[in-house]
């Protein structure tokens, strides 16, 4: 007879804790749960005890985060994370093929993560878990782990290297095979980076609103709502430029200036 999941729930809200174990216990086909832990390092002492099979896991826990508990296990269960996380966060755990739940846990968005549990990986007969996520999850933690803080772009001008600090950028724009960041001056610049690679190496306070296009926060004057629910920013910079979001950008801008 199949057995259901060895799970673990990680995240040190008691009522989200409770609130995932209720709506967990009309799944008791699927889901055994076989501990909680209230945060990080509790959690990683249970993944090595107890070899889940999956475990419900928040990011934001004091003193050991989601990603740095992860980074620590030398059994890697598969992982559903139960957050709160930004946009930017939702679509890396989507290109990974790891599951992820908003808070607060909704029963419907819980039967997909069900159904596609099953359909990845058959329930295992004695409790031992699959790998098809793992790979996945070993990149995105890669992806999260800190980087060292950037200050400044480099960029060729004639025979010179410039050194263009982050607070004197207006935005970044593909053109074409190009990226070019202009300055709160009006100055433009050809960069080595692509927009996806600049995507992930700027601070917050940089967001992507279209497929071409980073703009700085901290230099957006005005927001005009627009056709289709994409926005149009005008920034403070010389030329007052205007930067139009892309209609799958728009909920960045919505997060970032909380509209």
């Amino acid at each position: 007879m199949k057995t259901p999941f060895k799970t673990l729930l990680i995240d040190d809200e008691p009522l989200a804790r409770a609130r995932l174990r209720r709506l967990l216990s009309h799944y008791g086909e699927t889901f055994d749960i076989v501990g909680e832990a209230a945060n990080g390092a509790e959690g990683l002492t249970l993944v090595e005890e107890l070899h889940p099979d999956v475990i419900f896991l928040d990011i934001e826990m004091p003193l050991m985060n989601g990603f740095e508990m992860l980074a620590g296990l030398t059994f890697m269960p598969m992982v559903i994370f139960a957050t709160a996380y930004d946009q930017y966060a939702i679509r890396a755990f989507e290109e990974n093929s790891i599951d992820y739940l908003l808070k607060p846990v909704e029963n419907d968005r819980l039967e997909k993560t069900v159904e596609k549990l099953k359909k990845h990986v058959a329930i295992p007969e004695e409790g031992n878990a699959s790998a098809s996520f793992t790979t996945g999850l070993l990149q995105l933690i890669d992806q999260f782990k800190p980087k060292k803080d950037l200050h400044a772009i480099s960029v060729k001008f004639a025979d010179k290297i410039l050194l263009i600090p982050l607070e004197e950028i207006s935005y970044f724009e593909a053109e074409e095979k190009y990226v070019f960041l202009a300055t709160k001056e009006g100055q433009k610049y050809l960069t080595s980076y692509t927009i996806a690679a600049l995507e992930a190496k700027l601070p917050p306070h940089f967001t992507r609103v279209s497929r071409s296009a980073i703009l700085n926060a901290r230099h957006v004057k005005e927001i005009q709502k627009h056709f289709d629910g994409k926005f149009v920013l005008v920034l403070n910079d010389k030329k007052s430029s205007k930067i139009t979001s892309g209609q799958s950008f728009a909920e960045n801008v919505r997060q970032l200036f909380e509209l």
